[in-house]
């Protein structure tokens, strides 16, 4: 089943912005196309690709495109009304209907305009090309069966069944309301117990060499002769006979003895401590920007403005129109409610650079500014 967005767009910086954009989103090439009314014939372009052009008219080549693309029916009168009053029609063809609802994201973004809007006005100005169709003689509506329709913002999402013979149109209720979640990131800090070192005790024996010094005595036995010459004692008249004694030698030796003593202890224990630690990372965190659309009378007075002090400096007032609609809605928005240009400048030129890569601030931020003061005159 093919499916098929399409988005119209004031003009053509606008509509090719959001093609590239879908390209480097990994969406085919081939799959991408503008269209756009140019002087005397009719200009398909497609991404990477030399526009063609057909010796046709203006209304027939829009005509025949259309036609292929939503079935002889409103739809394609619109659309080709659309291109034939200067705007831009931006088309995706993708196989599924999730890359095409991915599409209609990208494209949202660019700002589309509400093509509803511009036929009801067109039509109050006397336009009657879709009603002419069909009560013209011979009209006849073919029938088939088409998967979803989905309109919003100006970017209709038509699927078209494969292998009818005839297509025709059946659009979906409109949406009213989106909802744009806003995200946040959370930091939670949490603990976990984690091994940083600690002791190993080991209990060894070791031998180690001491000395005392010790008091001991001894005897030993002096056998003395001393001559003597005297009249032997009566007393010692029984002495005179065979007889032995002896006297020994006593002496005192060291003994050692070996006590065992504590004589120290080794305390192991853990102290805790409690400290603060400062953790520091990022979130994340979405922001809703909301860029309100100029109206008529705004893009008039721009595109004055524009021609008094830019129009000489070469380009086209399609460079500068989204610089003046940025500064004007960046100033009606509640994120610089109260703030000076000064004070917001910093942000603004950020936030642009990142929705603009392709366009300098230097080069816009004049218009920007205006478009900011307008909005507080």
């Amino acid at each position: 089943m093919s499916h098929t967005l399409a988005a119209v767009f004031d003009n053509r910086a606008d509509a090719e912005r959001a093609r590239d954009a879908l390209t480097a989103a990994g969406i085919g090439a081939n799959s991408v196309k503008l269209n756009a009314a140019s002087t005397g014939t009719s200009t398909a372009t497609t991404t990477g690709s030399t526009a063609t052009t057909h010796d046709e008219s203006v209304g027939d080549s829009i005509k025949h495109f259309f036609s292929n693309l939503f079935g002889d029916d409103d739809e394609r009168v619109v659309y080709g009304e659309a291109v034939n009053r200067g705007n831009v029609v931006l088309t995706v063809q993708t196989d599924t209907q999730d890359e095409i609802e991915r599409a209609a994201d990208i494209v949202e973004g660019f700002g589309p305009v509400d093509i509803d809007e511009y036929k009801s006005q067109w039509q109050a100005s006397g336009w009657t090309g879709a009603e002419a169709l069909r009560s013209g003689s011979g009209a006849q509506l073919s029938a088939s069966r088409q998967s979803e329709n989905l309109q919003n913002g100006g970017a209709l999402l038509q699927g078209s069944q494969q292998g009818l013979s005839n297509s025709g149109s059946m659009q979906r209720a409109e949406v009213d309301e989106r909802v744009i979640p806003v995200m946040q990131e959370e930091l939670k800090v949490g603990k976990r117990m984690v091994q940083r070192g600690g002791v190993r005790i080991y209990q060894r024996l070791v031998e180690t060499p001491v000395q005392e010094s010790v008091s001991l005595r001894e005897e030993h036995v002096n056998v003395e002769r001393r001559p003597v010459d005297r009249p032997i004692d009566p007393s010692q008249v029984g002495a005179f006979q065979e007889t032995s004694f002896e006297l020994r030698e006593n002496a005192e030796e060291a003994v050692v003895q070996k006590t065992a003593r504590v004589v120290e202890e080794v305390v192991v224990g853990k102290e805790v401590t409690q400290r603060t630690d400062q953790i520091r990372d990022t979130v994340r965190s979405t922001q809703v920007d909301v860029e309100q659309l100029g109206s008529t009378d705004d893009d008039e007075y721009y595109r004055s403005h524009w021609t008094s002090n830019y129009g000489n400096l070469g380009g086209n007032f399609d460079e500068y129109a989204p610089a003046y609609r940025y500064g004007a809605s960046m100033r009606g928005s509640d994120g610089y409610r109260g703030r000076s240009w000064d004070e917001a400048e910093t942000t603004l030129r950020s936030n642009w650079e990142s929705h603009y890569p392709t366009s300098a601030w230097d080069k816009f931020k004049a218009a920007v500014k205006h478009g900011w003061e307008r909005m507080t005159s």
